[in-house]
């Protein structure tokens, strides 16, 4: 927790001394106002010498009464002014720590390489930006308060009290010893529970966010009640510690009341044998005021200890995003002004592996692109392919080897020069909310309307857009008002958008019949000419015409030349071929 306080701005650290200074008034009023009572209870028990109406004693003693009440509604208004001002102020910090925290998480998170967004999980990461700042958001207003007031509080009260009588302040210590008892028990058993909360609210999130995202999956298989059964069970298994950690919670609130009235009626049974006159009396009634302050300062506190454990979790869970090291860094090399004369891309005895395994994906995978050339990859289901292409935009990092942009290393690069010269088309195309001309034209790209308009007709985009209603309409979340081809081309139109010098298509072309697909990269030669374009691709027809074609069999380089080229030369690459193609159409 106090590794975030470090997030607070200065301003929100003045608030905090002016919250101290309001929280220091404030008990000051409310210990001020049991003096004032016993002044009151003082004058009333006085032997009265002259009781009729008029009287001067008559009238000094209800003067006095008057201003002794005066005082205390005095302190009573300045003590609500002070809270609501409190009350104000710590809001505001809270939230304004909330939304930095958010920010700080959302940007790490930004930053994250998918080799870290999968070591949290998506859901997690969710569940870490909304619900564990919320439950920090929350203590911070609660815990300026009281941490600041129960205290002051209490050690005011007790300064207050001690001097009167040692067997009232003796019932005082007993029944605080008891809250400190009662609060130890629920923090023991409570911890434990609360940390799994949060990893349960996770497992709960993932399998809501599956069942959502899959639904006509989940549907088509009939698998309704296996999904329900998993939903039932990790809606269970947080219930059922949702309802311990309350239960135990639930003890507090009895047991304070408890004793709280066990102190009360000590102190009336104490002051039934040390009350010897009326001063006494004065007294008791004080302590008593006192005594309660005291025992709500420790009330205040065991609020504060009810939440500590969640919040704890919370800002553990909070740091890990935090401190997480990013496992790609940017350089600061932001391309030469004059281009050599060198490969584009190059792949120098290039292998990887993913973080925490043991076996390589890849292994020595040497190649180069030349500026305007295509160069395809084609191999069986868990080749290697688009672990491959993921290594240039800094998906991933080579674990061993180089890639060249233009004879430099991608890592020397600024990752935002990185990626303004890529135009990457993931297999599986996203869109976002919003108009199409907006899913077109994103991010830092400033494309004109032409350029939009040329991109969609060159990625075959344009009859679709056009009945939808133009560039205006409407995409809908995760663009499930439109097709699988549609979403494709419109990812195909986002990359040329760019006009990047460097086109990666990962398997962006599968969801595209064959008269589409063919019209399409026929049109991206022609748009594209000195792009260099990496395509990975399980159709022929698809990758048949590249300048290269690169063969993998699990994650080695086994073949690479033109389509004619590798039909001599590589046995792999013509099995794929004839198990595609007859023999006359190859």
């Amino acid at each position: 927790m106090f590794k975030l306080i470090k997030n607070l701005k200065k301003i929100d650290i003045l608030y905090i001394l002016l919250v101290a200074g309001l929280v220091v008034l404030q008990v000051w009023l409310d210990i001020k106002i049991p003096d004032y009572t016993r002044a009151i209870t003082s004058e009333l028990q006085r032997p009265q010498t002259g009781a009729l109406v008029g009287h001067p004693e008559w009238t000094v003693r209800v003067s006095v009464i008057l201003q002794n009440g005066g005082f205390m509604l005095a302190c009573a208004l300045g003590s609500l002014a002070s809270a609501i001002i409190v009350g104000y102020l710590t809001a505001k910090i809270a939230s304004r720590f909330s939304y930095t925290l958010r920010e700080k998480i959302y940007n790490k998170v930004q930053n994250f390489s998918l080799s870290e967004i999968n070591q949290f999980s998506t859901a997690s990461l969710i569940t870490r930006t909304t619900n564990d700042v919320t439950q920090v958001q929350f203590f911070i207003a609660m815990g300026l308060q009281v941490l600041l007031k129960a205290p002051v509080m209490a050690i005011w009260a007790l300064t207050k009290m001690l001097n009167v009588s040692w067997q009232w302040s003796l019932a005082t210590g007993v029944t605080i010893c008891l809250l400190i008892v009662m609060i130890s028990i629920v923090v023991i058993f409570a911890i434990p529970k609360f940390k799994k909360i949060q990893t349960l609210t996770d497992n709960l999130n993932r399998v809501t966010r599956e069942n959502l995202t899959g639904i006509r999956v989940i549907r088509a298989a009939n698998a309704e009640d296996y999904q329900n059964a998993k939903f039932e069970k990790s809606n269970q298994e947080l219930t059922s510690n949702n309802l311990f950690a309350s239960r135990v919670m639930g003890i507090m609130s009895p047991g304070m009341s408890l004793l709280m009235s066990s102190l009360s009626l000590s102190i009336f049974w104490i002051g039934a044998y040390i009350v010897k006159d009326s001063t006494m009396l004065d007294f008791m009634i004080s302590f008593m005021s006192y005594s309660v302050q005291i025992v709500m300062a420790f009330m205040l506190l065991i609020m504060i200890f009810i939440m500590l454990p969640r919040v704890l979790v919370s800002s553990k869970r909070i740091n890990e995003v935090l401190d997480s090291k990013n496992a790609i860094e940017s350089g600061v090399f932001e391309g030469a002004e004059e281009r050599e004369k060198v490969p584009v891309v190059t792949f120098r005895n290039v292998s990887f592996k993913y973080p925490d395994a043991d076996e390589y994906v890849l292994k020595d995978i040497s190649f180069e692109a030349n500026e305007g050339e295509t160069v395809a990859f084609i191999g069986s289901t868990g080749s290697g392919k688009s672990t491959l292409i993921n290594l240039i935009p800094r998906l991933y990092d080579a674990t061993e080897g180089d890639v060249l942009i233009e004879g430099v290393n991608i890592k020397e690069y600024d990752l935002t020069r990185l990626n303004q010269m890529i135009g990457y088309v993931p297999q599986r195309g996203v869109l976002f909310k919003g108009m199409v001309k907006e899913n077109v034209n994103f991010g830092d790209n400033n494309a004109s309307e032409e350029v939009i308009k040329k991109a969609i007709s060159t990625a075959q985009a344009s009859s679709f857009v056009t009945k939808m209603g133009g560039l205006e309409s409407e995409i809908s979340q995760g663009g499930t008002n439109v097709s699988g081809g549609q979403k494709q081309r419109l990812s195909i139109a986002r990359a040329i958008a760019r006009e990047p010098q460097i086109f990666i298509f990962d398997d962006s072309f599968s969801a595209l019949d064959y008269k589409t697909d063919k019209k399409l990269r026929e049109a991206l030669k022609k748009h594209t000419g000195s792009a260099t374009k990496f395509i990975v691709a399980q159709r022929i027809g698809t990758i048949k015409d590249a300048d290269k074609i690169v063969v993998l069999d699990s994650g080695n380089m086994v073949g690479i030349g033109t389509h004619e080229e590798l039909l001599k030369t590589c046995p792999i690459y013509k099995e794929i071929a004839l198990s595609q193609l007859s023999k006359e159409e190859l």
